[in-house]
């Protein structure tokens, strides 16, 4: 039988519009005549809302207001997969598997797949432990030095005081002062003195209780897409995309917008450069628990040391996005790219 898969989107994060323009991009790329499709929106203030409207409402980022929204609450009973319908019709709509369309707080952290998994309901994604420790950035730099890759040094804090101005000068400048738990470079500066770093920590601060100050890598960004479950089967790498910045910082703006960076894919860096990234990319993705797909980013130095950035469990999934892009250089186009996620996600 055709298996029906639970499609959630929006969240009440910062990243909000992000995640309606990747859902976007994975309803208007749903294969209908293989799986069936639920799909639920959560609004910024966090109320679950049952949408029929399909992809255009989401491009147009107006799918609350077209009348094809009800009230819906996920049912916790273990093995059920249903989802009520809050309109007084008492209707249960039953689904096989969700994938969560969320980026950053509240949705890539654990939060919801916690509550899917307490269901009993499969996660196309990455589940709670994993999107738990890829949010922090401490404990994931953590696991990934396990495997040989070089971190950043780096030292996090829970509060404000003189520890930290001491730890930026044996850090030394320029440092990057960051939240340990955030998305999309919310909350990051780029410190290039004593000066400015207690106006980066206040910033972080706001955006975390902890906050982690990271000597500043010399060298560029790098990413690798990862698909698969380790342990069954072999992992698919896409090839290396590069960030190219005029800047100091890729920003929540330069993200989405690419007024002055530019992203390079395939990476222009040598070919065995990029089969050690790839390599690399593999052992932090099984280190941290991840399966289905995900993101892994790096720095790589003039030297030409990989060194582990973070990993992204819910990567962007408009048909312009990193991930996607990665993976069609090696031959999986969009289309191609969400059957198979939905099959590791959703096949047992």
């Amino acid at each position: 039988m055709k298996k029906t898969v639970l499609v959630l989107f929006g969240g009440c994060s910062s990243e909000y519009e992000v995640s309606l323009q990747s859902a976007h991009g994975v309803l208007a790329h749903w294969n209908v005549e293989k799986y069936g499709l639920l799909t639920v929106g959560i609004t910024r203030e966090g109320r679950w809302l049952y949408y029929a409207g399909g992809a255009a409402r989401l491009a147009a980022g107006d799918w609350q207001t077209d009348g094809s929204c009800v009230p819906c609450a996920l049912q916790l009973d273990r093995g059920r997969g249903t989802l009520l319908l809050l309109d007084g019709s008492g209707r249960a709509l039953p689904f096989d598997a969700a994938f969560p369309v969320f980026h950053g707080k509240n949705g890539e952290d654990g939060t919801i797949q916690g509550a899917l998994e307490l269901a009993g309901v499969p996660v196309v994604g990455c589940g709670v432990l994993s999107s738990a420790l890829c949010m922090d950035k401490d404990r994931a730099h953590a696991l990934a030095g396990l495997t040989g890759v070089r971190t950043p040094k780096s030292a996090v804090f829970s509060a404000a005081g003189p520890a930290i101005a001491e730890t930026a000068e044996a850090l030394g400048f320029p440092l990057f002062v960051k939240p340990v738990r955030a998305g999309s470079s919310f909350g990051i500066s780029r410190v290039e003195s004593p000066q400015a770093l207690d106006a980066a920590v206040e910033e972080a601060f706001r955006y975390d209780s902890r906050v982690i100050l990271e000597e500043a890598v010399p060298g560029f960004e790098v990413g690798c897409a990862v698909l698969g479950n380790p342990g069954r089967g072999q992992l698919t790498v896409g090839a290396v995309d590069e960030i190219e910045l005029s800047g100091g910082v890729f920003s929540f703006d330069e993200k989405y917008t690419l007024k002055t960076a530019a992203i390079h894919c395939p990476a222009r860096i040598p070919a065995e450069t990029a089969v050690r990234v790839q390599a690399a990319a593999r052992a932090v993705y099984a280190a941290l628990d991840c399966r289905v797909f995900a993101r892994v980013d790096f720095f790589l130095t003039p030297a030409g040391e990989i060194v582990f950035n973070e990993v992204n469990t819910i990567p962007g999934l408009t048909a312009h996005s990193r991930f996607p892009s990665m993976m069609q250089a090696v031959g999986l186009d969009f289309s191609t790219l969400l059957e198979r996620l939905l099959e590791l996600g959703v096949e047992p």
